[in-house]
């Protein structure tokens, strides 16, 4: 029997209107359109990969009072996953607190690498452990592999606590886009797996539902980074058949979970300029609505990634200090 679909509300008529882009930001838009175009289409997969791939962790490290050990684990199906740990450089007379990124990218490009250079600075100031797994893309690897590589390392990292100078007590999970939404879909599965327990999630304007039903999916076609046709390739490239089908689970989609009770502590924020707005805001919602402390902030005329593209910007370096800011009392003894 074929997957049922889901229902998909029209678009609305009339003209489409949307936030203007911070002044900013969209000077900074010129630039970014060459290395990420706002539409991605499936033929730009492979050169996506080559522009979106991060510099060389050498140049990151450089200057950084971190250390940088690469280990292999088994990821989905026992297959071989590349995991890189940065540990701050001192001497560790208790174990630290540890972080679970997972990268951005759609999904289908981007490396553990991506964001490095201000996920450092958690490594640097807040004295925790980075890990950053190299989980498996789409269209080569579809659901669940990525989600499952990711749960993987999450696994590994909690039982890891003397080779990693680790806390288990104090683990939590982070993404952005594409890892936002895996981050997610870790907590969730964590809590229904009974598996390692998390002291909260950091959710950096997630890609939380391929059913593309949000007002804010429809706002923002062919300008600034990642629109409604990219979403489309992403979650088609990872999900296949079941795309917006009713058998897509809800770890792979977290805004179909429909219980979010006992999950951790949340921080989720987005642009008021990008599709992800308003799935982000209805995620936070429901964490709320099921009991859950949930930070949520829209920032004004912020498109998508921001902080990656520019983060010299005023709005970037906001978003960061915010975030971190969190972090750090999330993770506190």
């Amino acid at each position: 029997m074929a997957p049922r679909l889901c229902a998909v509300p029209h678009e609305p008529a009339g003209p489409r209107c949307a936030p203007p882009f911070d002044p900013e930001l969209k000077a900074s838009l010129a630039v970014v359109g060459g290395m990420f175009p706002p539409t991605v289409t499936p033929d730009l997969i492979r050169f996506m990969r080559h522009s979106y791939a991060s510099r060389p962790v050498a140049e990151s490290l450089a200057d950084r009072a971190v250390v940088h050990n690469e280990y292999v684990i088994k990821g989905h199906c026992g297959d071989r996953v590349t995991v890189s740990v940065f540990s701050p450089a001192d001497d560790m007379e208790r174990p630290r607190p540890a972080i679970l990124y997972a990268h951005s990218g759609g999904l289908m490009f981007g490396d553990r690498f991506n964001a490095l250079d201000a996920n450092l600075d958690w490594v640097e100031d807040l004295g925790a452990v980075l890990v950053c797994p190299e989980y498996r893309l789409a269209p080569e690897f579809p659901d669940p592999f990525a989600r499952e590589d990711m749960y993987a390392a999450l696994e590994w990292v909690a039982s890891s606590p003397e080779r990693l100078g680790v806390d288990p007590r104090r683990l939590m999970v982070a993404g952005a886009s594409s890892g936002g939404g895996l981050a997610a879909g870790l907590a969730l599965a964590s809590r229904d797996r009974d598996g390692p327990a998390l002291r909260g999630q950091l959710l950096s304007y997630p890609m939380l539902d391929d059913r593309g039903i949000a007002p804010s999916v429809t706002q923002f076609d062919g300008v600034g980074v990642w629109d409604r046709v990219s979403n489309e390739t992403g979650w088609r490239a990872s999900l296949g058949e079941a795309y917006r089908t009713e058998s897509v689970s809800r770890y792979a989609a977290p805004a179909r979970a429909t219980d979010l009770r006992g999950l951790p502590p949340a921080f989720l924020d987005v642009g008021d300029c990008e599709i992800f707005r308003d799935e982000t805001i209805a995620y936070a919602t429901a964490l709320w609505t099921s009991g859950v402390n949930a930070e949520l902030h829209v920032w004004p005329g912020a498109f998508h990634a921001c902080d990656i593209f520019a983060p010299h910007t005023s709005i970037a370096k906001a978003m960061l200090h915010t975030r971190s800011s969190w972090v750090e009392r999330i993770l506190s003894d």
